[in-house]
């Protein structure tokens, strides 16, 4: 009676799977983040399972997994420390409206302009931080690390390392994972690679019984169902003061990863999501979240990347994961905790294998130097310090390169016409960076009586260059001279009040300028 599309099915099939394989590896993650924000792990879990929920069913980008992230739990642990779970459950009301705001705004937009060695420093950055997160689990917890009484002590890397049999255990364990992920593909595709090496893996330590640790020596992820509530905080200006400025980083940063994270999905998958919606999506998925005990979140790389290529690519990937993380919560916790973590380190180490562009190696020294600087730049930052920090740093350095290469741009050739005017044919942008290079090219004293300046090759850009023009007209005022401006755009026109009758222009001669619409974003 019934009769499907067999690509159809076969996507229903790797969505399904590759959401179940994506909520196996949330847990461990979810646990830790909530953590390193001070809360109980449920409080994660929670924010996982709605957060992961609400975008998967709303976002922009299906086949993106989103969650509680480290970069917005290093944010939270202060506000915890400082002020209790209350104001964070507000504080995460609060970001997820900011974030809607600028949904509604358009402000996705932007994120293309974000530039490639920027993202190329980001990917590669997130790979080592999500490679150095793992070696925690191969240390003793609470003992002091290999490197202490070093400036490295009390970092990431200083691990006091497992010894014998039980590390050696632990590592092999983790290489069978990758073994399996690496090489069944090639075997067959028809379930998920990371999801049959977990399981083989889990039946492999409980079958000879090994002695190794589990999810559930982390913590307990057993719950129930989220409960509404409104948080537990004055409603008055001393609580917006104290929860306002956590909001606005939190929603930067969630932002940031989130929309990157999207890009990142629409290269692998060679399609294009939307970055407005999307910021609407982790809006409402966090607002909701700060009213359920969650503690907020936003896309997770890993997990995205774990979808992608378990082949995840519609919401129902999302959908499962998030649904499969609440069962694991309800009624399979004692199943879940029996996992092996060293299969899931696994997991993990095949997705920053996966994530990190190894290519860049090779153009390093084929890229101009300022874009090799900037890509190695972002991935540093991003390793010490977070995303969001290291995005915003790649960001400004691309564009203070970029403003001081077009600022050697411009280009002035003079010349006098039949009329006996003094001709300036100017080429090029002018701008912050080229209004000094711009002024020195003119002689108010030597020029001829007229004076006319040709901008049809060149486009003024910001204030400094109305500035620029209007202190070169004031100049040739000085010297007795008469300045003429032709193929000046109509919003210079109407921008140059102080140069007033000074300046002529012509009218007829002016070209138009269009701008870009944004109806995709």
């Amino acid at each position: 009676m019934f009769e499907f599309h067999p690509n159809k099915v076969a996507t229903i099939k790797n969505d399904v799977l590759s959401g179940l394989t994506v909520a196996l590896a949330l847990v461990p993650e979810a646990v830790a983040f909530a953590f390193v924000a001070g809360v109980e792990p449920l409080v994660g879990l929670y924010a996982a399972f709605m957060v992961g929920l609400i975008t998967a069913c709303i976002g922009g980008r299906p086949g993106m997994i989103s969650g509680a992230t480290g970069a917005l739990a290093v944010v939270m642990v202060a506000l915890v420390a400082d002020h209790g779970v209350q104001y964070l459950f507000a504080t995460v009301v609060l970001m997820g409206l900011l974030q809607i705001l600028a949904g509604v705004l358009r402000l996705g937009k932007f994120i293309r302009m974000v530039p490639h060695p920027v993202m190329l420093g980001f990917v590669n950055g997130l790979a080592i931080v999500i490679f150095l997160a793992q070696l925690g689990q191969f240390g003793v917890a609470g003992e002091p690390g290999w490197l202490q009484g070093t400036v490295m002590e009390n970092s990431i890397v200083d691990v006091a390392w497992l010894g014998g049999e039980q590390l050696y255990m632990l590592v092999g364990l983790v290489l069978v994972t990758m073994s399996i992920i690496h090489f069944l593909p090639k075997l067959t595709k028809a379930v998920p690679s990371s999801l049959v090496a977990i399981v083989v893996v889990t039946l492999l330590v409980f079958g000879l019984d090994l002695n190794t640790r589990v999810v559930g020596d982390v913590a307990s992820i057993k719950g129930g169902l989220p409960s509404f509530h409104i948080p537990s905080v004055p409603f008055n200006i001393d609580t917006l003061m104290i929860i306002f400025p956590y909001s606005m980083i939190l929603a930067a940063i969630g932002l940031i990863e989130s929309l990157l994270t999207l890009r990142l999905v629409d290269e692998i998958t060679e399609s294009r999501g939307r970055g407005n919606k999307e910021c609407i999506g982790q809006g409402v998925a966090n607002t909701v979240t700060g009213f359920f005990g969650g503690m907020g979140g936003c896309a997770m790389i890993g997990q995205s990347m774990i979808n992608v290529n378990s082949g995840g690519r519609g919401r129902l990937s999302g959908i499962t994961a998030a649904l499969s993380l609440l069962m694991f919560i309800l009624v399979g916790s004692s199943l879940i905790e029996r996992i092996p973590l060293a299969a899931l380190i696994g997991v993990m180490f095949i997705v920053v294998i996966g994530t990190f562009e190894w290519s860049s190696f090779r153009i390093l020294n084929k890229v101009p130097r300022s874009d090799a600087l900037i890509l190695i730049l972002v991935s540093g930052v991003t390793v010490a310090t977070d995303l969001a920090f290291a995005v915003i740093v790649g960001v400004i350095v691309s564009a203070l390169v970029f403003a001081w290469e077009h600022a050697k741009h411009i280009r002035i050739d003079a010349k006098e016409d039949h009329n006996g005017s003094t001709v300036y044919a100017v080429t090029g942008p002018l701008f912050f960076g080229s209004v000094s290079s711009f002024l020195e090219r003119f002689d108010p004293q030597a020029d001829n009586d007229d004076v006319v300046i040709d901008f049809a090759r060149s486009r003024v850009a910001d204030h400094s260059g109305l500035e620029a023009i209007d202190t070169l007209a004031d100049r040739y005022l000085n010297a007795g001279k008469t300045l003429h401006l032709v193929h000046l755009s109509e919003e210079c026109r109407r921008l140059l009040r102080r140069a007033g009758s000074l300046v002529e222009v012509n009218v007829i001669e002016d070209p138009q300028y269009f701008v870009a619409e944004d109806s995709l974003a």
